[in-house]
This record gives C-alpha cells, structure tokens and sequence, in this order.
C-alpha cells in the first residue's frame, strides 16, 4: 500500500533547521550539492534520517523524494531507522577479519544480545559490522561514530561496549574525544566542533600510517630486507644466498640480476 505523506518537523524544529539548511546550502554554487550535508543534518535531530528529513532535503533543495531516498540509501553513514546514542561498528573487511575482526564481531553479538544493524534495548548501542575504515595497519579496528578504537581483540571490545552503556568515559586511540550520534551527524554537517580541545585532538594519522612516507623521505633508516651477501638468516644451516634445492617444487633459485 501507499504511504502517507511524511509527517512535518514541528514548527520549532523545522525554524531551526531551515536556518541550519540555509547556513550549508549557502556554501555551495549549486544548491542540490548541499544534499549530503544536509542529510547529515536531519540525521542529527533524529539520530536517523527519516521520511520527514528527506522530504525537507527535497523541499529546500527543488529535488524530488526520490532523488534524496536515492541518495540516503546509497551511503551507508546515513541510518533509516532510530539507532543508539553510540554506533559501533565493526570491520570484518579483509585484513581486520583475519586479524580478528569476525570473532570481535561475534563476541559482541552475543554478549549485547543483538545481531547486525540491531539496537540494544536501552537504546545505548548500536552494532552493526563496516567495510574497510582505511587502517588496515592498526588491525582489527573498532570504530564508535567514527572514531578509531585501535589493535582491538575481542576482549578489549566487550570492555568498551560495557563502559558506553554504563557511561563511563571512553577514550578513543587517536582522534577527537567522543562524542554522541546525533552530535557526530552534525559535525558531518560541516557545522564547527565547539567542544574545547576537540579540533586540535583530531590529528592526523597514526605512526604505523606515517613510517612509508618517513622512509620515502629519508627521516627514518631503510630496514633491510636481505641479509648482506654471507650472513646466514638460517642459523648455521649456511649462507643466506645459498641457492635452493633443485628438485624443490619451487624450482632453484634465480641468479642476481635475471
């Protein structure tokens, strides 16, 4: 069956942010190139973004409802239904599954009591598992509202989900100190972070990132990756360049230069 139309943002609500709106749509030189921020807008009144935020996108951008559903439920940062004041997710893309990623995702699942894109019952967390975070160097990683939670194991992930429910301060590896959903959306707006020290602790990216570009730049000694002609890497078996087995399935070793 049909739907009705989307209920409207109370009065109060759709002054504020229709100003908000405005602020952003002002930043670009086409207007339906705000859509993004804007979804991240509504998504930070409601903590989802709903059929009444999309059919405000559509309003002030001269876009349909269609065009903005297209839009929203293609990336996956947008959420369609209310979640937790925290979302965690877990990467289970390839190098942080075989690190560990899986059996922190597992472990989580069964000790909240929810599966993927499920909320818990208090409404605290929300779990879901994430494609590659761009860490690969840091893995298994953990992300909660977008914040890095570093060399994660099943262990330490249970210990931060337990201390987001109960409140307690949490820390992340690197980055901005955390903050709630709604307010994560809204900083995705494009609208300052004002809490005091946030924007100077974002930083960069961590060391394990950085040593590639050291070592390009020569700030940082090139490890060697041979033994120099004569050492032995294998103990008193014989010198490192001695040529392999012939009848080995790999074959011998090629010569110096072929």
């Amino acid at each position: 069956m049909p739907q009705l139309p989307a209920p409207a943002y109370p009065a109060e609500v759709r002054a504020r942010l229709e100003a908000d709106a405005k602020e952003v749509i002002a930043r670009y030189p086409d207007s339906r190139s705000a859509l993004l921020p804007l979804l991240h807008l509504v998504q930070s009144e409601e903590g989802f973004v709903s059929r009444t935020g999309m059919a405000f996108c559509a309003e002030l951008l001269g876009l349909t409802t269609a065009e903005v559903t297209a839009v929203a439920t293609f990336y996956t940062m947008y959420r369609r239904k209310p979640s937790g004041d925290y979302q965690v997710g877990v990467c289970t893309n390839t190098l942080c599954a075989v690190m560990g990623g899986d059996a922190i995702f597992d472990r989580l699942k069964q000790h909240l009591g929810v599966g993927n894109d499920e909320t818990t019952e208090d409404g605290k967390v929300t779990l879901e598992h994430i494609e590659c975070n761009a860490a690969c160097d840091f893995a298994p990683v953990v992300m909660v509202n977008w914040e890095f939670f570093d060399n994660q194991t099943p262990e330490s992930a249970t210990r931060l989900v337990d201390d987001l429910i109960a409140g307690r301060t949490v820390e992340p590896t690197r980055g901005a100190p955390l903050c709630s959903y709604k307010e994560t959306s809204r900083i995705l707006a494009g609208f300052p972070d004002e809490r005091p020290g946030a924007v100077e602790a974002s930083g960069g990216a961590g060391p394990a990132s950085l040593i590639g570009l050291k070592l390009a730049k020569g700030e940082e000694p090139h490890p060697r990756v041979v033994a120099p002609r004569g050492e032995s890497t294998r103990g008193e078996s014989g010198p490192a360049d001695a040529p392999q087995n012939p009848d080995h399935p790999a074959g011998p070793s090629a010569e110096e230069g072929a």
